[in-house]
C-alpha cells in the first residue's frame, strides 16, 4: 500500500513540475491565439475558403494557424467551413494548422523538449498538408466527396459544436489596434481566451497525468525495446509508423499530446516518430467516431488513412531532412522533472500571466460569458453563432 502511494505521489510530481513549467507558455498562446480571433470574422475565413487550389490551401493553413488549438472544436469547425460552401481539402489543411501549427504548441515544445522540436513541428505540418492535397487530388472521388457534404449537411452533432460555431469576433468595422483596444475588443478577447482554455483543459489534464504516470510506473526499458532504440536504423522507420499508432489508442489531443511525446522521446522514440505522433492528434478513436458522424463512414475511414499517410511521410521527411542537416538531438532528457518551484524566471512568467489571466476572466464573467460557456458542448441547428459583446 505504501509502495502504491510512492509511486502515485511519484506520478503526480512529474506531472505537476510539467504543469508549472509550461504555465505561462500556454496562457501567452491562447491569449495571442484570442487576440487573432477576436479581430477575424468567421465570414473572412468561409471566404477565403472556396476552392482547393494552392493558394487556397496556404491560406487555410495561415487561418489555422490564428485560430483554435483544441482538436474537437477544430474538426468541428472544419465540418462548419465545408457546410458553408469551403472547399473539402481547404476545410482539412485548416483543421490540421488549428491544431498541429499554433503558437503555444511550439512554445510547449520547445520548453519541454527543446527548440529543435518546434522547428520540426512548423516544418512537418506543412509538408502534411502538401502531401494530404496531394493523396485528395489523386483518391478523393466526386461520388465520396458528395456523400460527405450530404452527411454534413445532417449537421448531427460531435464534440464541441457550440464552441465552433460561435463567432466572438469584434463586428465593428476599423484598423486591427483600433477594433483590439476598443472596449468591445477587449471583451471579444476575454471570451476567445476563456472558451479556448475550457475547451482544451480537459485534455490538458489528461495528458499530463498520464505523462506522469508513464514517466513514473512505465521503466525506460520497455519503451527502448518497444521503439527498437538499439537498432538506429530500424528505430528511424518504425517511428514514423508506430507514433501515431500509441496517439490513437492514448485518447489524448489538441497540446496535451506533447507531455506525453517528451516521455516518449525519454523512452527511445525517433525523431520522425516524435513528429508523427504530435499530428496524430486528429485521428485518435474519439475523433474517428465524430468524422463518421460527420462524413460518413467511408468518407471517416477515407480520411483518417490518408491523415495517417501524412503523417507518416511527414515523419519521415523530417527525419531526412533534420538529420542531414545535423539538427536532431542526441541527448534525451527532458523537462520532465521534479524540480518543484522555486525564484527563477519560470515563476515570475507564470505569476506575470496568471495575473493577466485573471484579468481576462474578470472581463468574462462580467460581459455575459457564463451562458455562453454553458453552451460550449452544444449542437446548434445550424450556422453560426455571433454574440454581441457588451462594453
Amino acid at each position: 500500500m505504501q509502495a502504491t502511494g510512492h509511486a502515485l505521489s511519484h506520478a503526480l510530481r512529474i506531472a505537476g513540475s510539467m504543469t508549472w513549467e509550461v504555465l505561462w507558455a500556454l496562457i501567452l498562446g491562447f491569449a495571442l491565439s484570442a487576440v487573432v480571433q477576436a479581430v477575424v470574422r468567421r465570414s473572412t475565413v468561409v471566404r477565403l475558403l472556396g476552392e482547393g487550389r494552392p493558394r487556397t490551401i496556404a491560406i487555410a493553413t495561415g487561418l489555422g494557424i490564428a485560430s483554435s488549438s483544441c482538436s474537437y472544436a477544430a474538426v468541428a469547425l472544419a465540418r462548419s467551413l465545408f457546410r458553408k460552401g469551403a472547399s473539402f481539402v481547404a476545410a482539412m489543411a485548416f483543421e490540421i494548422a488549428s491544431t498541429n501549427l499554433v503558437i503555444e504548441l511550439g512554445i510547449i515544445l520547445a520548453l519541454l523538449m527543446g527548440w529543435q522540436f518546434t522547428a520540426a513541428e512548423f516544418v512537418g505540418g506543412p509538408i502534411m498538408i502538401v502531401i494530404l492535397a496531394v493523396l485528395y487530388r489523386l483518391l478523393l472521388r466526386e461520388r465520396l466527396l458528395r456523400a460527405a457534404r450530404a452527411q454534413a449537411d445532417h449537421g448531427l452533432a460531435g464534440s464541441m459544436e457550440g464552441h465552433a460555431a460561435m463567432d466572438m469576433s469584434v463586428p465593428q468595422e476599423g484598423l486591427f489596434w483600433r477594433r483590439l483596444l476598443s472596449p468591445a475588443g477587449f471583451t471579444a478577447t476575454s471570451h476567445v481566451y476563456v472558451m479556448e482554455w475550457a475547451a482544451i483543459l480537459k485534455d490538458l489534464v489528461l495528458g499530463l497525468l498520464i505523462a506522469g504516470a508513464i514517466g513514473a510506473w512505465v521503466p525506460e526499458s520497455f519503451w527502448q525495446t518497444f521503439f527498437l532504440a538499439d537498432h538506429p536504423l530500424a528505430a528511424k522507420i518504425w517511428g514514423p509508423l508506430v507514433g501515431p499508432l500509441v496517439a490513437v489508442v492514448s485518447f489524448v489531443c489538441s497540446i496535451g499530446n506533447v507531455p506525453l511525446a517528451a516521455v516518449l522521446w525519454s523512452g527511445g522514440i525517433s525523431f520522425g516518430g516524435v513528429v508523427a505522433f504530435i499530428f496524430a492528434d486528429l485521428i485518435i478513436l474519439p475523433i474517428i467516431n465524430i468524422y463518421r458522424k460527420y462524413y460518413g463512414a467511408r468518407a471517416a475511414l477515407f480520411i483518417t488513412g490518408t491523415f495517417f499517410a501524412a503523417m507518416v511521410a511527414a515523419g519521415y521527411l523530417v527525419e531526412l531532412i533534420f538529420g542531414g542537416a545535423g539538427l536532431v538531438p542526441t541527448d534525451r532528457s527532458t523537462t520532465v522533472t521534479e524540480a518543484g518551484v522555486s525564484w527563477n524566471y519560470t515563476t515570475w512568467l507564470n505569476i506575470f500571466f496568471l495575473v493577466l489571466s485573471a484579468v481576462l476572466l474578470i472581463r468574462f464573467a462580467r460581459t455575459g460569458g457564463i451562458p455562453m460557456l454553458r453552451m460550449m458542448g452544444g449542437a446548434p441547428a445550424d450556422g453560426e453563432h455571433d454574440h454581441p459583446h457588451h462594453h
